[in-house]
């Protein structure tokens, strides 16, 4: 049974804490002081019986008490917002709140959303937050995200959330249509690394993907990075100069039909990653998320050029 004597401040105060890693901060975003933030979460450790956080110089860190206290604080929290929400404003449609990754971030989100959107019953609004896989399934983790779409499979983050795969989509990659190794085929391996590269950040599932091809042939990355998981600066920095770009391939299917940008004739992955959905299992789902997770499956079951197996 839920004790009477956790209120939701010890809750707010547990969450902003977790979120921020920090007493300080968390004091800054609550507008209460430090010492006010301490005393809370103190009460809240009293009263289960557990430490929640470690201290140290560095900062704080949950406990392993507190990583399963997060599992279901966070989800709770969101669904009382959620349901304070339904209540208060029901006539002003509804909102999900979704995570968007490269991989999915030129056809199979926007095509869903438009999609969902025109079809709905009543209005409603998606706010898209991009970022990295970590980054993005720790916030459903805590439930600042309704969904997480796109290839994470490999992301250590995944953990105890639930993930149901759509399709496999490779990385590719790709120059300008006037490059020196466009055309070139058999492409030996070595001459890629007399160019510059675009290439997802460190510590990115995709960048996994990178390092993995280089060990399979035995390739230092060039000095010459662009690290970044923008779709428009990536595109622009290939299409304008002799970069080679680790594209995922949605991102790219028009770009090489137009000829825009060119193939090289050498695979860095042959299935590639599994793009679906993450939810989080904890939560309850909105009629709205259930809605909107049909339409991407049904858009991501079309056929398309490109896709392997099509």
């Amino acid at each position: 049974m839920l004790s009477s004597r956790i209120k939701l401040r010890h809750l707010q105060a547990f969450l902003e804490v977790a979120k921020r890693r920090s007493f300080a901060r968390a004091a800054d975003s609550l507008a209460i002081s430090q010492p006010g933030v301490s005393k809370t979460i103190r009460e809240l450790e009293e009263v289960l019986g557990a430490e929640l956080f470690e201290r140290s110089a560095q900062g704080v860190a949950l406990t392993q008490a507190g990583l399963t206290f997060l599992r279901h604080a966070g989800p709770a929290i969101r669904a009382l917002e959620e349901g304070v929400t339904a209540v208060g404003d029901a006539h002003r449609g509804q909102w999900l709140r979704v995570g968007a990754l490269s991989t999915v971030e030129s056809r199979l989100l926007p095509v869903a959303i438009q999609r969902w959107q025109e079809n709905a019953a009543a209005e409603v609004g998606v706010n898209v937050v991009a970022g990295s896989s970590a980054f993005l399934l720790s916030q459903l983790r805590l439930g600042e995200l309704d969904l997480v779409v796109g290839r994470m499979t490999e992301a250590r983050e995944i953990r105890d959330l639930a993930f149901e795969h759509l399709y496999y989509e490779p990385l590719l990659l790709v120059v300008s249509r006037g490059h020196l190794l466009a055309g070139v085929d058999p492409l030996a391996p070595a001459r890629l690394v007399d160019f510059p590269w675009v290439v997802p950040p460190p510590r990115t599932t995709l960048r996994q993907q990178v390092d993995s091809f280089c060990v399979r042939h035995s390739l230092t990355l060039p000095g010459r990075l662009l690290e970044t998981l923008s779709l428009p600066i990536s595109r622009r920095f290939t299409q304008e100069g002799d970069a080679i770009w680790v594209a995922p391939r949605e991102s790219v299917l028009d770009d090489l039909a137009d000829g825009r940008l060119v193939e090289l004739a050498l695979p860095l992955e042959g299935q590639g990653g599994s793009v679906g959905l993450c939810t989080n299992a904890t939560m309850q789902p909105s009629l709205a998320l259930e809605a909107f997770c049909e339409v991407l499956r049904e858009v991501a079951a079309e056929p398309r050029s490109g896709r392997p197996g099509e």
